[in-house]
């Protein structure tokens, strides 16, 4: 109820005035005078126009307030859809998302017909849910934000480059924010592909299982003609900085005492669309062409980023 305190104040003194009236009227009618009666009842109504008037002030703002609240909710919403987007794991918070929406809905409902209180309840469990989906993107955004991090991208990145530069070679550089395969030759990207990974791919590959997409300096091992993907292209995973990551992450209690590294890394086929177990998915015809293109020892650097500006910190700083 808006203002219960001036409320209360308006119907104790309407009752007073009442009581005046019915007391007058309990009167001889010689002696009835209802001047005083008539001055109550006067305060009264002028205290009536003014609750009124404070109630529709307090009721405009709050309307004003939750149309703000479910705009500002509405863009946390949209911002928090464009970074899901751009990772496999983001198909958690993408599901949280949608209760969100549906309440956010509900409350916009409410709004329209007036009732606030109803909509400030559904806002606020819609803030819930909201909430539970930026924990489960936060250590996604985190990692991709790390400029430490950014850096050990960009210097693997920068050194496969080099060396195809200085050997006259081609090189494969797998951006993993940007879901992309690019061709270098001589030091100059000349092809560029949409890929899938691993369901869990934004993150670095620690053990067999993990569905992540290792992160690192590769190179071609086996090309592989008739693969349950059309055709393949064998990394080496685990290399010897994946085996050291191993061994610490073990010690450091990150993954079970029984977990095995894993391995059978590939570029293959099977659609741009597809999320892997952990390898690197193209279409079809695009390993065709890389298959016959590159030959076993080509590097293959896999990173999650090569820049700070890029598609998940504009999904950030847009939001």
């Amino acid at each position: 109820m808006f203002t219960p305190e001036g409320y209360s104040q308006y119907r104790g003194a309407l009752l007073k005035a009442n009581e005046a009236l019915i007391k007058e009227r309990s009167r001889f009618v010689w002696f009835q005078n209802y001047r005083l009666v008539q001055s109550e009842f006067r305060d009264v109504l002028k205290s009536g126009y003014a609750l009124q008037g404070k109630i529709s002030e307090q009721k405009k703002n709050k309307k004003e307030s939750i149309s703000n609240e479910m705009s500002f909710l509405k863009n946390r919403i949209d911002a928090l859809k464009g970074m899901t987007e751009l990772s496999n794991e983001g198909r958690l918070a993408r599901g949280i998302l949608v209760k969100a929406e549906l309440l956010l809905s509900e409350a916009v409902g409410r709004h329209n017909t007036g009732d606030y209180s109803a909509a400030e309840k559904k806002l606020k469990d819609s803030s819930v849910f909201i909430k539970k989906a930026e924990d489960t993107m936060r250590p996604i955004v985190n990692r991709y934000m790390d400029l430490g991090q950014i850096r050990k991208w960009r210097r693997m990145a920068d050194e496969t480059i080099a060396e195809s530069k200085s050997k006259s070679i081609t090189v494969i550089i797998v951006n993993k924010i940007e879901r992309t395969l690019v061709l270098y030759k001589n030091g100059v990207p000349f092809r560029t592909y949409d890929v899938g990974l691993g369901r869990n791919g934004s993150h670095d590959k620690l053990r067999a299982g993990d569905n992540s997409t290792p992160e690192g300096k590769y190179m071609i091992t086996k090309k592989i003609p008739n693969s349950r993907y059309h055709k393949a292209l064998l990394i080496n995973y685990p290399n010897e900085e994946d085996r050291r990551n191993f061994i610490r992450a073990k010690k450091k209690g990150l993954i079970p005492a029984s977990a095995r590294i894993g391995g059978l890394i590939e570029i293959h086929g099977g659609g741009k669309g597809s999320m892997t177990y952990g390898c690197i998915a193209m279409d079809n015809s695009t390993i065709d062409y890389i298959y016959d293109l590159v030959p076993v020892g080509t590097p293959v650097t896999i990173v999650g980023v090569v820049y700070y500006n890029n598609d998940l910190s504009s999904a950030i700083e847009g939001s």
